[in-house]
């Protein structure tokens, strides 16, 4: 690949990672962190867990296009871009079963997914003391999160291709970044079935991927100008709460078996299997809630003793969905050239196209 095709893919690449941060960005409004930590991160948690699933699941896409192992040193280089979708069934949620303690409202609220349409009115009390008060957040109304993976596939002995997939970290705006890997490996069964040479047109493999893609979402949240503060002038002057940030960990495995045919300009393609998803989120930084104070009358405001790190809040571990997954798609080969596209049939659907040099 020339020097400016690399260049030119680099770019195409970047360009899918920052929508997809973006994607996962848009929770500017995060209020729901003033309230007891605990609170804070199942609102969280239940926000953005349908973005989390959806990129989960686009992660598992794109591994194959035929189920034909290269030579032994045939290799390709593909990139793809995998749109996980949201089902309409995750766009809300209900915030009174997600096992608040100290937050209180009744009603549906949007997940990032779902309708631009803010919350319920969310209220957290202590001792009587209104501490904060707040709408969950809208989401954006968009269901579809692209997933961009590039790849090289390499045949060894035995009928058997490794995938090797890795992009170095790339910043998004000033402060945060985004970077993945993964490795997958994929072994003929049809050499195993006696006569198989008499079908030269068929190939039946299993296959088995995992991809990790870890990432750095920054945050702002500041003390509501609405209410008192009480923060020394020395502390203020250590900007304490410019760097926020919410470290994010998704990993996606995916086990199939796989078959194809293949005819001489086109391959169909299609796989039956397992897949599995997990995202785990940490905040960093040093985040502003209010304290109650008793005197001269009972009121909240933001002061030091009531500014909470990162490593105070749980970390969320959400474990995403599991279960069959079907896809079909087909292949167009032109020379060494590729170009593919299918569909996955799972709990979050998946859309992938893509292209890519084939050579053995």
């Amino acid at each position: 690949m020339n020097r400016l095709i690399t260049k030119r893919l680099g770019t195409l690449l970047s360009a899918l990672f920052i929508i997809s941060s973006v994607s996962f960005s848009q929770f500017d409004n995060i209020d729901f962190l003033r309230s007891a930590p605990a609170d804070g991160v199942k609102l969280l948690q239940a926000y953005i867990s349908p973005y989390a699933n959806a990129f989960g699941a686009g992660l598992n896409g794109g591994w194959y296009n035929t189920a034909r192992p290269h030579k032994i040193l045939g290799f390709d280089i593909t990139t793809s871009v995998n749109v996980g979708m949201v089902p309409s069934s995750a766009n809300t949620f209900d915030v009174t079963k997600i096992g608040l303690t100290s937050l209180t409202g009744t009603g549906m609220a949007s997940t990032i997914a779902g309708p631009d349409i803010s919350g319920p009115l969310m209220t957290y009390k202590v001792s009587g003391i209104t501490l904060a008060s707040f709408n969950a957040p809208p989401g954006v109304a968009w269901a579809y999160v692209p997933a961009p993976t590039a790849q090289i596939g390499l045949g060894l002995p035995f009928g058997t291709e490794v995938k090797f997939r890795f992009i170095p970290k790339i910043m998004i705006g000033e402060d945060g970044d985004i970077s993945l890997w993964g490795v997958g490996v994929m072994h003929s069964l049809l050499q195993y079935l006696p006569g198989y040479k008499m079908l030269p047109l068929f190939d039946v493999s299993l296959f088995g991927g995992y991809t990790k893609l870890e990432g750095n979402i920054p945050l702002s949240l500041q003390p509501d100008p609405l209410v008192n503060q009480t923060y020394t002038t020395t502390y203020l002057a250590t900007k304490p709460f410019d760097n926020q940030k919410l470290n994010m960990s998704v990993e996606a495995l995916n086990i199939n078996a796989i078959a194809s045919l293949n005819l001489p300009v086109i391959t169909f393609y299609g796989g039956l299997g397992y897949s599995k998803t997990k995202t785990g989120m940490e905040l960093i930084g040093n985040f502003p809630t209010p304290k109650p104070v008793a005197t001269p009358i009972p009121h909240a405001e933001y002061n030091e003793s009531g500014v909470i790190k990162g490593t105070n809040f749980t970390n969320m571990d959400i474990e995403n969905f599991s279960g069959i997954r079907a896809n079909i798609g087909l292949r167009i080969k032109l020379a060494i050239i590729t170009i593919h596209a299918d569909f996955t049939r799972a709990q979050y659907n998946i859309l992938s196209a893509g292209f890519g040099i084939s050579i053995r």
